[in-house]
């Protein structure tokens, strides 16, 4: 199973403007299966608007449109006191953040669409996949509404954080996704923006795009710095732990970090199209405009979104992240949103796959801790919404849920996107074919021998794939421990002497693969190894059947 080929089910949000200001549709544009593309009409609240007006006077920095537009003659507003907290109970910020996201979800989630969602749950856990959940936001009064808290009641995941429903953001109204080169490796364009504020006041008026307490100086050096230690030396010491993060980091793709400090946008251009990247980061100032903001290359020199996509589009890059406030709010013009002039609006519209970007003010602290854990995601070879999610799961553990760094980071992905950074471990050119030869020289033939009953499965073609569904060479059945797709077995002709066969085990598993050695029973976690003939073997759980790996010429009996 590749994780691309996910089902995936878009909603849509649309004013109706025939009717009150306060009545929109939300459609299904795409689903799973046939019957799940249907419409409910929803009201929106007066007293949601009341909870995003206690929203914004808690988190937000910059002065956001009322949304969206209801009368409030007969509601009062909903103010910090009436969510102070007692004795005993959640923090103020904690109960706003769930009752904020639990009312999200209603709303969005109600009637015929919420039957949708739970048919297309269920269709993605027949298929033990995960679900892509993607939002068309067509008003740009809700756009800066943060989506991402969305959760079903108290104490459920955001929908944001799960790695069983990956949400991102879209837009409908978008040029074709131009051809994508297939990658197997990371190449990013590091850019560092102006580190100080910009004399430049913002076209909307409001903050430029820092706290105001973080404007006296970004570190921006020592951010790429710590970004391109993360991509470029992802090996770790070994831990007693054997963490499931340091053992993945063993398949960390390889990565190339270029950088630009303050580039003029001549200078960014040409790198662009000189090089072939396929991840641009941007660390530096930005503020909203109308043609998708403007980012302070340098003092009086900007680029805003649509110039960028030009460049970004030609030279095929895939993904954009921009470690810049405001990059996926809309513009004002007399606190109304500017419809489609975000700059994560204005790449996806010219054809740009996936734009990372930040819904609200953020401080380099939080910034650099997203980037490193997603970028070491992204070298794990994840699709790009599944990083976002692990990336964000990070924030919040160092941040906590009553904060909002974990909510501020907004992931958009081209409707045509199927979220594929990189191609992933079984699919890349690691991958062993299966051929009788390697380069004219005959393969070893190898097998796998069961102690207990005799049995043998051959090594064919020089791979053989070992896990519990049915789609690998050696099935395991019954055995605990064993993963779907637990580890592979290839030849590698690393030996000059054609009388000395080499072949090695890698392992993909949930619990290891254990190997009988010197020193006794050694685990191998998300490792590649050498196997050497008479290596004793167990997929799974330490008292699992034994198998014996040899490599010779024995009759064998196929009996998978």
């Amino acid at each position: 199973m590749s994780l691309s080929e996910l089902p995936c089910l878009s909603l849509a949000i649309e004013r109706l403007r025939a009717t009150e200001a306060n009545h929109f549709a939300i459609h299904v544009i795409q689903a799973p299966y046939r019957g799940g593309y249907v419409l409910h009409d929803s009201i929106w609240s007066d007293a949601l608007n009341q909870v995003w007006n206690a929203w914004q006077e808690l988190f937000s920095a910059r002065s956001l449109p009322k949304v969206p537009h209801v009368s409030e003659a007969n509601a009062p507003l909903l103010s910090l006191s009436d969510v102070a907290q007692s004795p005993g109970q959640p923090s103020r910020s904690v109960r706003l953040m769930q009752t904020l996201g639990i009312s999200l979800w209603q709303w969005l989630f109600d009637g015929p669409i919420q039957s949708s969602v739970n048919q297309s749950q269920g269709i993605a856990m027949g298929q033990n996949k995960a679900l892509r959940l993607r939002l068309d936001i067509r008003d740009p009064d809700l756009i800066a509404l943060p989506w991402e808290i969305m959760q079903s009641q108290a104490g459920k995941q955001a929908v944001s954080l799960s790695q069983q429903l990956l949400f991102s953001r879209t837009t409908s109204d978008v040029d074709a996704l131009p051809a994508l080169r297939t990658d197997q490796s990371l190449s990013i364009l590091l850019v560092l923006g102006q580190d100080a504020a910009p004399d430049v006041q913002p076209i909307s008026g409001g903050l430029d795009g820092r706290r105001q307490s973080d404007l006296k100086k970004l570190k921006l050096e020592q951010e790429a710095l710590a970004l391109a230690r993360i991509l470029q030396c992802p090996d770790h010491q070994e831990d007693a732990n054997d963490s499931i993060l340091h053992s993945a980091s063993r398949y960390m793709a390889s990565c190339q970090v270029d950088t630009l400090l303050q580039p003029t946008p001549a200078e960014l251009i040409d790198r662009l199209e000189t090089g072939q990247y396929n991840v641009l980061f941007y660390a530096g100032h930005g503020v909203p405009a109308p043609d998708g903001g403007l980012l302070f290359l340098r003092p009086d020199m900007t680029l805003n979104g649509t110039e960028l996509a030009q460049v970004l589009t030609r030279c095929r890059v895939k993904l954009a992240v921009f470690n810049a406030c405001w990059g996926a709010q809309p513009d004002q013009q007399g606190y109304q949103a500017i419809p489609r002039s975000s700059l994560a609006e204005v790449l996806l519209h010219h054809g740009v796959p996936a734009v990372l970007a930040m819904r609200d003010s953020i401080t380099d602290q939080e910034a650099l801790s997203f980037i490193q854990a997603f970028a070491q995601a992204l070298g794990e070879r994840m699709p790009i919404d599944q990083a976002v999610a692990v990336a964000r799961q990070h924030l919040l553990t160092l941040f906590k849920f009553n904060q909002q760094a974990w909510t501020l980071p907004v992931l958009y992905m081209h409707p045509e996107f199927d979220g594929e950074l990189l191609k992933p471990w079984d699919e890349g050119l690691t991958q062993i074919p299966r051929s009788p030869s390697q380069f004219g020289r005959k393969v070893p033939t190898a097998s796998l021998r069961s102690i207990e009953s005799s049995k043998v499965w051959a090594v064919r073609g020089g791979l053989m794939r070992v896990g519990m569904s049915d789609d690998n060479d050696l099935v395991l059945r019954g055995e605990p421990g064993v993963s779907r797709k637990h580890a592979e077995i290839f030849y590698r002709n690393s030996s000059p002497d054609p009388n000395q066969p080499t072949y090695f085990l890698r392992d993909f598993s949930r619990y290891g693969t254990w190997l009988y050695g010197t020193s006794g029973w050694q685990k191998v976690h998300h490792q590649e190894v050498l196997l050497e003939s008479g290596v004793q073997l167990k997929f799974g759980g330490s008292q699992n059947s034994v198998l014996e790996f040899s490599i010779a010429h024995p009759e064998l009996s196929d009996t998978r």
